[in-house]
């Protein structure tokens, strides 16, 4: 094979190698609205917030049902999950950036996860329910 031949294979690889990344990233996300949908049809469905106790507690809220776990705890606790090993599990936080890290450890361990995109600040903004522990 020709040097010529080589580097385009080469640059075509790393052309779409961001792609495929992109595409394998948006299978594990969920909107708020799906996520939701989801919630309504299936109550076999885990609801996992990753935030911290007084997040969940606090003003914004939690999703029903919702299971807490912090993430800077998830990789150490991780085997708490277990049960839910063959459930489909929706993780969530504030605005989305810890339930990225949440679900990537929890997808190297074997779950069924999808992030859903924007967390409780875009759950809200839809005005989608939410429970809070003064209520």
């Amino acid at each position: 094979m020709s040097t010529k031949k080589i580097f385009t294979l080469i640059a075509i690889v790393l052309l779409l190698s961001p792609l495929y990344v992109f595409t394998q990233d948006s299978n594990i996300l969920i909107s708020p609205s799906d996520a939701h949908k989801l919630l309504q049809g299936d109550s076999t469905i885990v609801v996992l917030d990753v935030r911290t106790p007084a997040e969940f507690s606090s003003e914004t809220g939690h999703l029903a049902h919702a299971l807490l776990l912090p993430v800077q705890e998830l990789e150490q606790r991780v085997d708490e999950l277990q049960k839910y090993q063959q459930k489909l599990i929706i993780v969530y936080c504030r605005s989305g950036h810890r339930s990225t890290a949440a679900t990537e450890i929890l997808q190297k361990h074997g779950y069924n996860v999808r992030n859903m995109e924007g967390g409780i600040t875009r759950w809200i903004a839809e005005e989608l329910p939410v429970v809070k522990e003064n209520q």
